[in-house]
């Protein structure tokens, strides 16, 4: 009596077991996530990329001295509107001592070269007056004699320019002036700097930076996969960063035909023609964002892109539909126009399919934290 006792017992605990088991299994292998669906619609989508970059001048003029030397004085300031012909700076010319001894002894062989001329020609005249030599001859060192005192007279001004800058003028002294009119963006010297002039091996000292504020261009870098989407001539809206809710008109005038990479991408330069506000006055180098409109469509099948999954293997874009209760299905989709948020779908969904959130989460109980608090 008692075995059949311990066997109706075992039998018994081994049913609860079971059940135990099996709820604890049921109950393990449902989600901790219950997730909610959302359906497609139809909507307008404007793709649109933003290009950073800077407003700057189109045009920007440096101007640089004539010949080296040391700045005497400064006649104008950053900010200042001048003509074409404004006096800028004054220039103390300092000759170089090689160039100088160099047009010294240019001089003395002239001048020698001048003298054996004249008393050849003297002598050939008297001869000439006698009719010993020909019209012919005679000429021939006449026109020797009159080189000979140009070399003279050329030898000799630039003698002068090496020393004083100039063939006119006593002082050594030189004028550097505007040669566009604008407005003097930057005077990068100061009065007794020394300044070089523009030769084949050196740019030059720039004295000024000149530019017509009144035509600005924006000029900003784009991603290479997005290039190909740009035309010459398509509207541009220009934010700047100084300046608060307002947008610029702008048209896209110039598209880099070389990329440079930047940090393993490849960037390239554009350029937009900016339509300016007479209300606003546009500083040099003002930080800008523009927005271009790569393609619009209206009235097309959407879902919030945040649905969107992309398989793992082939990177191909997918959702999941519902199929039952918590229960969900894979399909494959063909996606269109993006705006960030909404993405259009060419195929795979209808508008009466639901479609998972998958990225939910489930909040995070702080029951603990607030019978603490």
């Amino acid at each position: 009596m008692k075995k059949f006792f311990k066997i109706f017992a075992l039998v018994i605990l081994g049913a609860l077991l079971g059940f135990s088991g099996k709820y604890l299994i049921d109950s393990n292998s449902k989600s901790p996530i219950t997730f909610t669906t959302e359906k497609a619609f139809k909507t307008s989508i404007e793709e649109k990329t933003v290009a950073t970059g800077k407003v700057i001048p189109e045009e920007e003029v440096e101007i640089k001295p004539q010949v080296s030397g040391i700045i005497e004085k400064i006649f104008v300031k950053e900010g200042d509107f001048i003509k074409t012909g404004d006096l800028i700076a004054k220039v103390k010319v300092v000759p170089n001592e090689q160039s100088l001894n160099s047009a010294r002894g240019r001089v003395q062989n002239a001048r020698i070269a001048l003298d054996n001329s004249q008393q050849e020609y003297n002598r050939n005249k008297a001869l000439f007056d006698k009719g010993v030599i020909s019209t012919q001859d005679f000429q021939n060192i006449k026109l020797r004699y009159n080189q000979a005192e140009q070399e003279v007279r050329n030898a000799a001004n630039d003698l002068q320019i090496i020393r004083q800058g100039s063939t006119g003028g006593a002082q050594a002294i030189t004028n550097v002036r505007a040669s566009v009119s604008g407005t003097v963006l930057e005077i990068p010297v100061e009065e007794g700097d020394q300044v070089i002039q523009s030769n084949n091996f050196n740019d030059g000292t720039t004295v000024a930076s000149i530019a017509d504020l009144d035509k600005m261009i924006f000029e900003g870098k784009v991603d290479e996969a997005e290039v190909s989407k740009l035309k010459i001539g398509m509207p541009l809206k220009v934010s700047l960063g100084a300046i608060r809710d307002k947008e610029f008109e702008a048209k896209l005038k110039f598209v880099a035909p070389k990329g440079t990479e930047e940090q393993g991408a490849v960037q390239f330069k554009i350029e937009g023609e900016v339509y300016l506000d007479d209300s606003y006055f546009i500083r040099a180098g003002y930080s800008a964002n523009a927005a271009m409109i790569l393609g619009t469509k209206d009235n097309v099948l959407a879902i919030k892109e945040a649905l969107l999954q992309f398989d793992e293997e082939n990177g191909d874009p997918f959702v999941e539909i519902k199929t039952g209760d918590q229960e969900f299905e894979k399909r494959e989709i063909r996606i269109g126009l993006s705006d960030g948020i909404n993405v259009e779908i060419t195929s795979g969904i209808t508008e009466e399919d639901e479609i998972k959130v998958w990225n939910k989460t489930e909040p995070i109980k702080r029951d603990a934290e607030n019978k603490n608090n």
